[in-house]
Formats: C-alpha cells, sequence, structure tokens
C-alpha cells in the first residue's frame, strides 16, 4: 500500500491513531525480526542464542499485544486482563532467560554443579529490606546461586496462576478492588524479587560480564517493564485528576487509559528494537563464519 495515495484528511482521530501505532508495531516486527535472522544465520552457541531469540521477541510481542487491544478498544474487563498478561507472562520468561544467559557467558551450571573456583567465596551484600531475610553478607557458593535462579523463577510461576485467577475471577463477577490490589501487591513484590536477584549476579560478575554488555541488555528489558509500568500509573492519575478527559478523545473515559497506554508502548517498541540492535548484536557469533568464509578481507 502506498502511504502517499492515503488522504489522511478524511480520517477521524481514531483511524490515524490506528495507522499510526500499526505502523509502529510493524516497525519494530521488521527491526526484530531483521536481528533474529541475522542470530539465526550466525547459529553458533544454540544455549545463549535461544535465550537471546526470547528476549528480542519481547518488543515485537508487546507491541503486538498493545496494537491487538486498540483494534477493540472498547473491549470488556476481562479482555484489556488477558492482553495485560500474556505481556507480563512473557516478561516473566523473558527476565529468567536473561538470567540463563549470563549464567551461560560465565560457565555456570546450576543442574549440573558447575560454579568455577575463581568466582566461589565472593561476598554478596543484600540491602533493606531483603536483609530481613537474609543475612547481610553471604558468601557465593553453589547453594547461593541457585538461591538466585530460585528468585528468577518464582515469578515465571506465579505470574502465570496469577494471571489465570484473575481472568478466571472477573469472569465469574467475582473480582472486588481488595482483591485487585491483593494480586498487585503479590506481583509486585514477585517481580521485584526477580530483578532483584539480576541486579545482585549484576553487580557480582560486572567485570566478567563487561565484554558481552550485560547492562545494555539488561536496560533493554528493564525499560520495557519500567515504561508500561509507570506510564500506566502516570496515566491513571491524570485520568483520575481530569487532566485527561474524554471529551479531548474519541473514547469514553472507562477507555481512554487503556488506549493511551497501548499506543505509547506501540512507539516506544520501535526505540527498544532499535536499541536491541545494538545490545543484542550478532557480532560475537559472526566472527568465526566470517573469518571462515573470508568475508572480513572483502571487507577491508
Amino acid at each position: 500500500m502506498d502511504l502517499g495515495s492515503i488522504d489522511f484528511s478524511s480520517m477521524d482521530r481514531a483511524q490515524i491513531t490506528l495507522i499510526a501505532s500499526g505502523f509502529s508495531a510493524l516497525l519494530t516486527l521488521h527491526y526484530s525480526v531483521q536481528l533474529l535472522s541475522q542470530h539465526f544465520f550466525y547459529w553458533k552457541n544454540p544455549k545463549e542464542q535461544k535465550a537471546i531469540a526470547i528476549i528480542i521477541m519481547m518488543a515485537p510481542i508487546y507491541a503486538i499485544d498493545s496494537f491487538v487491544g486498540l483494534l477493540d478498544i472498547r473491549g470488556s474487563k476481562a479482555f484489556y486482563m488477558f492482553l495485560d498478561s500474556v505481556k507480563e507472562c512473557y516478561e516473566a520468561l523473558v527476565i529468567a532467560k536473561f538470567l540463563a544467559l549470563m549464567y551461560s557467558y560465565l560457565n555456570i551450571s546450576i543442574s549440573n554443579n558447575i560454579v568455577p573456583d575463581e568466582i566461589k567465596g565472593r561476598e554478596i551484600h543484600h540491602s533493606f529490606p531483603m536483609t530481613l531475610f537474609q543475612p547481610h553478607t553471604v558468601r557465593l557458593n553453589h547453594y547461593t546461586l541457585k538461591q538466585l535462579k530460585y528468585w528468577t523463577w518464582q515469578f515465571v510461576v506465579i505470574r502465570p496462576v496469577c494471571s489465570t485467577l484473575m481472568i478466571t475471577l472477573q469472569l465469574l463477577g467475582m473480582y472486588p478492588a481488595w482483591l485487585s490490589w491483593t494480586f498487585t501487591i503479590i506481583l509486585n513484590i514477585s517481580v521485584s524479587l526477580a530483578l532483584y536477584s539480576l541486579v545482585i549476579f549484576y553487580h557480582l560478575f560486572a567485570k566478567e560480564l563487561a565484554p558481552h554488555k550485560p547492562l545494555a541488555k539488561f536496560l533493554c528489558i528493564k525499560g520495557i517493564v519500567f515504561f508500561c509500568f509507570w506510564q500506566g500509573v502516570v496515566l491513571e492519575i491524570l485520568v483520575a485528576l481530569g487532566i485527561i478527559k474524554a471529551n479531548h478523545f474519541w473514547l469514553d473515559v472507562e477507555h481512554l487509559e487503556e488506549a493511551l497506554q497501548n499506543v505509547l508502548v506501540c512507539v516506544e517498541m520501535v526505540l527498544f528494537a532499535v536499541l536491541q540492535q545494538y545490545a543484542y548484536n550478532v557480532q560475537p557469533y559472526s566472527g568465526d563464519v566470517e573469518k571462515k568464509f573470508g568475508l572480513g578481507k572483502k571487507r577491508d
């Protein structure tokens, strides 16, 4: 379709917003598929690159999920809850795969009881409120590494279980406000514990992980989670204060917040898809292949 032939002046705001969001989602998908295809072409380390592939797909899944929400913007609360659950369950999987990727970089295997001797005995310094449940300082060993893994994977289990219960109770009409807040508190504690374990892991092995750009990789994940959560909170406050009103848009107040959140996510995922091109670049896996076929010399 030729965009130049589209008469935007004849469209209302809803149609223009939908087209712009759809274009953003397609752009996100383009960058992500491009990066994925590069990794599949240079498929050198399946263990690491499988984790990377799952992480790369986070941006397009968020974008497509949000665009679907715009297609049926007047949907039920259960419908929006389902869409949010898809994103957040995938977020849980991505966090777990990110830790697995870091373990692979360091040649750590919890299941096979492989922990390099040079990293054993390092000190882990916990901060409040974790010091209520853990000593302030503990030594790194197989047990503490397994504990970090469990702290991450608990979110992978708790998130889909809570999502299933929330959607079921919503459909049955048994979802009062107090129960909603209960699930919110449980999920926030769960995701905070998972992210805390990643931060601890990064501080422990920052030097060894430096060649792999772990901070950039982590920020691609944390940035998506951060933007989606906090902009949702800000939008909710703005709607509650009456700063954003239904008469400013084509929607009623009930669906306005969801629509704005979905539009913002569609646009933001383009940025994160571009950032992933740097953070999860295929270069570490393409070097040996290029040398084998003499591609490096041709470029020179």
